[in-house]
């Protein structure tokens, strides 16, 4: 399977949210925490650049660590602006 189609994270749902329609409710859905998501070993970022970067990051996707070998997209970033 490639890459794009392989989950990064899981969150356990007794039942999908969904609109009076029936459709699946996408704005109801909860964010993945954390350990939702597959990771590698922690690496706190190093340098001013890197230290930035992660704090913009942390603060884009609402985490609490972010590691210097994260990756923004595998993490929940989306390369469009809502």
């Amino acid at each position: 399977m490639p890459d794009y189609m392989v989950p990064t994270g899981w969150v356990l749902l007794k039942a999908l949210p969904l609109t009076p329609n029936g459709k699946l409710d996408r704005r109801a859905l909860p964010a993945p925490e954390l350990g939702a998501h597959a990771s590698r070993h922690y690496e706190a970022p190093r340098g001013n650049v890197e230290k930035a970067l992660a704090g913009i990051w942390q603060e884009l996707l609402r985490l609490e660590r972010l590691g210097r070998n994260d990756n923004f997209f595998d993490l929940g970033g989306t390369p469009y602006l809502s």
